[in-house]
């Protein structure tokens, strides 16, 4: 059973015949309505506060990407910087390679333009080496020749110095002084004007003519023996002066004693040294050659001398020294380019 709605309502209230009043039914709708619509503001309030706390959470995010993006942007940005540091390096070590590449390449042509300058070295230094063989087998035969020729020259040398050695001990035994026979620097026998002639006089004294015998028959000896003669040139008589008297005086004088020298080896025993005419020459030449001072009478009368050379031929001697020369030297190679 339906309760009665008792208030300022019950004039609204049908009569009791069982029908339901018009306004409380109203009444509960709107409080139904009410409540609908606190709960979607509730609702709505709640999910305002979700959307704003989401909305907070999202800012947050934003910000904490966008700082993120900066930070990024930063890092991109050095990191371009370092990649274009990178590529300038790149592209340097890239002309840096070119560059060695190319050095490579003409350090690998010098090298094998030295192996080649090696090579031909080495062929050099066998050529070398086989020269320096046949050099020192030309040394070898060259002391052996120089050898012979020293005792060639040697011999020749020791020939001269014992005619000239001879033509002295002879004097000496002879005259009985050594003083007066010498022989000289240049190696020639020297003999002192008083053994064989008087003050001014070209005339040979009859005390010198044994040892002018003696002189002849010495030279004779000598130059019958082939062996001696083929080395003998000249045999020069040189007649020589103080300076008292004019040059002309003394230039006679001094030719005329070397003749009378001369002219009596020619004619002394049995004119046998005749014959070997050619070999003979006197010369005169005053005071031109003086070997002492001619301002004292000691060294006056070491000026007035004839002196006696023996003179080997050029020609001889030239023989000797040319087979030395005649021996082949070994060709140097040429030198590789």
């Amino acid at each position: 059973m339906r309760r009665a709605y008792k208030g300022k309502s019950d004039g609204l209230v049908r009569s009791s015949e069982g029908e339901q009043g018009f306004w409380p039914s109203y009444a509960d709708m709107m409080s139904a309505l009410a409540l609908i619509l606190f709960f979607l503001m509730l609702l709505s309030y709640i999910q305002n506060l979700i959307t704003g706390n989401d909305l907070r959470n999202t800012q947050d995010v934003l910000d904490e990407t966008r700082s993120k993006l900066n930070a990024t942007t930063i890092e991109l940005d050095e990191t371009e910087k370092t990649l274009s540091l990178t590529l300038s390096q790149v592209e340097k070590a890239e002309s840096d390679l070119a560059k060695i590449t190319i050095d490579l390449d003409e350090t690998r042509l010098t090298l094998a333009d030295t192996e080649e300058e090696l090579a031909g070295l080495d062929a050099l230094i066998g050529e070398q080496r086989a020269l320096i063989g046949e050099q020192e087998e030309y040394m070898k035969a060259a002391s052996e020749e120089l050898l012979k020729l020293r005792g060639q020259m040697q011999t020749i040398a020791v020939l001269r110095l014992s005619i000239l050695e001879q033509i002295r001990e002879s004097f000496v035994e002879i005259t009985g002084d050594a003083s007066k026979v010498s022989i000289g620097e240049n190696g020639n026998i020297i003999l002192s004007e008083s053994i064989l002639f008087d003050t001014g006089s070209s005339k040979i004294k009859n005390d010198a003519k044994g040892a002018l015998d003696s002189l002849a028959e010495m030279f004779v000896a000598f130059l019958e023996n082939s062996e001696n003669a083929k080395y003998v040139d000249s045999i020069v008589i040189a007649g020589h002066t103080d300076s008292t008297g004019t040059d002309e005086e003394n230039r006679v004088l001094s030719t005329d004693r070397a003749n009378s020298v001369l002219g009596y080896l020619m004619s002394a025993n049995s004119k046998k040294l005749g014959k070997y005419a050619e070999y003979f020459c006197a010369s005169g030449y005053g005071e031109t050659r003086p070997v002492a001072t001619n301002d004292t009478k000691d060294g006056r009368a070491q000026n007035r001398r004839i002196e006696i050379s023996v003179t080997l031929k050029d020609e001889s001697i030239m023989e000797i020294v040319d087979s030395y020369l005649d021996l082949e030297l070994p060709e140097k190679p040429e030198t590789a380019q």
